[in-house]
């Protein structure tokens, strides 16, 4: 969870989570029964982007047995597997959840908000409204082709290392290995930044 605003905190341009929306945020935590940690990717190259994804991250708060537990910085990204400059690029940030849903359960909520946002699933590789994707479940690894586990190009995807390492620096990914050693082996061009979008955790 975010650190909360603390007495003497002078740096204007931060701004902090209020104490009293981390209270609310760990009190309704502690509703669900034996939760798992779940990392959930999301991206959108079409339309209002940010908001898009915002959008995204206040859907997976409000599904029941879901918390959001903490919002990566946002980077900016060249798509994957097309001629470059064929589409728009990508917003690509990553979401830190606590979830008594089984891992079936939480796919179909991510397609759900996926199908909210008008998401169309017609060209592989094509521009979307919205993309969610479970990066990984607990210490899950399953090779069920519905959904596999991990994310099988996790490792591989620098616009899911890096907002993943800024968001949890010691995070590992099942049978894959700590984030950020992955991070290192991984081309980060094009994969950018962007110090001046923000996601905000719900309230």
């Amino acid at each position: 969870m975010t650190r909360p605003s603390t007495p003497g905190h002078t740096d204007p341009t931060v701004q902090p989570v209020p104490a009293s929306v981390v209270e609310q945020v760990d009190a309704a935590d502690a509703t669900l029964h034996n939760p798992k940690r779940a990392v959930v990717s999301i991206g959108a190259n079409l339309g209002n982007r940010l908001e898009t994804l915002q959008g995204a991250v206040d859907a997976l708060e409000d599904t029941p047995g879901v918390r959001v537990k903490a919002v990566s910085p946002v980077y900016e990204t060249e798509p994957w597997g097309v001629e470059p400059g064929s589409q728009p690029s990508y917003l690509n940030a990553v979401v830190v959840l606590r979830t008594t849903l089984p891992p079936s359960s939480l796919l179909e909520r991510a397609h759900a908000v996926e199908d909210a946002f008008h998401r169309v699933r017609d060209e592989r590789w094509g521009p979307r409204t919205l993309d969610v994707d479970i990066v990984s479940y607990a210490d899950v690894r399953s090779d069920d082709p519905h959904l596999t586990l991990p994310h099988p190009r996790a490792h591989e995807r620098a616009f899911v290392l890096a907002p993943w390492h800024d968001v949890d620096p010691g995070a590992e990914l099942p049978g894959r290995g700590r984030v950020g050693d992955l991070l290192g082996t991984v081309a980060r061009e094009g994969v950018t930044l962007r110090k001046d979008l923000e996601l905000r955790l719900p309230e």
